[in-house]
């Protein structure tokens, strides 16, 4: 436990789990943008749009998960 504590507080842990979280949430955020293509919207001019809030939303989600975190964990 003491291993995997060490690796996992490390900048190099932290920077694998921030991308981990990143990951869980652009996936997320993917799969509500293809819900919502399922019902047969956003596939005009705003499907550009859909994958920019994609990203910018993950990231953004992201950031603030993980200074919330860190906030709390001090």
């Amino acid at each position: 436990f003491a291993l995997a504590n060490g690796v996992m507080g490390s900048w190099l842990g932290l920077l694998v789990l921030f991308g981990f979280t990143w990951s869980l949430w652009v996936h997320m955020l993917g799969g509500l943008r293809h819900l919502i293509w399922d019902t047969g919207r956003g596939f005009g001019p705003e499907r550009q749009s859909l994958a920019r809030m994609t990203l910018i939303g993950s990231v953004s989600i992201t950031i603030l998960l993980w200074a919330l975190a860190l906030l709390l964990r001090s």
